[in-house]
């Protein structure tokens, strides 16, 4: 194999596999509230310094990446008060540590 057809090949590689993370960005979306504690992606509020730093289960202000047009839909178990979790595509106020 010529070196320049080994170039070709290298760079036709790494092209693929920029699309490849491009597409999945696109079909991600930051989901608040689904996570479990230590297990967020990234946004756990202040003093945290993002990905695994969720104090609680579904902690309001942390977010998880998920398919897109999926985040309301994850069950969730209720609250101690008998209300529903939900995810949300904006950070919640629920859930919080103190």
């Amino acid at each position: 194999m010529s070196k320049t057809l080994k170039t070709a090949a290298l760079v036709g590689a790494v092209a693929a596999s920029f699309a490849a993370s491009g597409v999945q960005a696109a079909e991600q979306e930051k989901c608040f509230g689904v996570s479990l504690a230590g297990e967020n992606d990234c946004a756990a509020g202040p003093g945290t310094t993002c990905a695994g730093t969720s104090k609680v289960d579904y902690q309001g202000n942390a977010w998880t990446l998920v398919d897109a047009g999926t985040c309301a839909e994850i069950e969730l178990p209720a609250m101690a008060d008998g209300t529903m979790r939900m995810g949300s595509l904006e950070a919640l106020e629920r859930d919080i540590p103190m």
